[in-house]
């Protein structure tokens, strides 16, 4: 997260290359619980569940934020579910603008990867039971086994967490104002064209530029989505987004929408 004098929320952890190339810009970064650093241990006894990293986490984030730069005009840039988190968090009100790096709905209908069904029910939910952290060898970053259940749970759902009963995700969602510029990219199994527009359009009342990238437009390098935050995509993939955060400035290239 940052103040604009800039929070830049981003689900990870020692400060990647692409937050660190915006930390002079007074940047906050963190783990969610059970991620990185911020691993369970031993000693952890309540479980943590997924809502937590967007209704706790979050929150609790942008308030050490606002305590260190009271006043200031906050401005957050999201990966994957940090960008689901600005809705269900309920503190969309007080972000400026919002950008979104591959913020899609994880419904596995929608994905582009016919194993993540038994990869995920069949091998990564019976393994959760027996460890607090989901090893890395079952895909993506480890994380609570707890969160890993509650995260196969919303994919097997037809609409994602929009169908949870217990989340009240479309209404959170539907209440965002705050105008977002959301990047896809379109070598990622999981944020595909459908999946994103199909996350987004549950923002109905906010402002929304869409802006996909190709490996081509990135070098020809692969991206897939946990890439976008490499450094060597600084000067290929970062400008745009950094250009909408401090300076609010949409890229014209960008497939916009006049909602809000």
């Amino acid at each position: 997260m940052f103040p604009a004098q800039p929070p830049f929320p981003r689900a990870s952890t020692p400060l990647s290359p692409g937050i660190w190339w915006i930390t002079v810009r007074a940047v906050l970064t963190y783990d969610y619980r059970g991620v990185s650093a911020s691993r369970l241990t031993g000693k952890s006894r309540k479980p943590i569940r997924f809502k937590d990293w967007a209704m706790l986490d979050f929150p609790a984030a942008l308030r050490q934020l606002q305590s260190v730069e009271p006043g200031h005009e906050t401005v957050s840039i999201g990966q994957s579910f940090g960008g689901q988190a600005l809705g269900i968090s309920g503190q969309s009100a007080a972000f400026t603008r919002y950008g979104m790096v591959a913020a899609m709905s994880g419904a596995l209908r929608l994905l582009n990867d016919r194993w993540a069904w038994p990869r995920m029910n069949l091998v990564g939910v019976p393994v959760s039971y027996f460890t607090k952290n989901m090893p890395k060898w079952v895909g993506g970053e480890p994380i609570p086994g707890t969160v890993f259940r509650d995260w196969a749970r919303w994919c097997r759902m037809e609409n994602y967490f929009f169908d949870d009963p217990h989340l009240n995700a479309r209404e959170l969602v539907a209440a965002v104002r705050t105008p977002i510029f959301a990047i896809g990219l379109d070598d990622d199994p999981w944020g595909t064209r459908a999946a994103v527009q199909h996350f987004l359009d549950y923002h109905v009342n906010a402002p929304i530029g869409q802006r996909w990238y190709s490996r081509k437009m990135a070098g020809n390098q692969p991206i897939g989505h946990l890439g976008y935050f490499r450094s060597r995509f600084a000067e290929t993939l970062w400008p745009e987004m950094t250009g909408w955060l401090l300076d609010g400035k949409m890229p014209d290239q960008a497939e916009g929408s006049t909602k809000g």
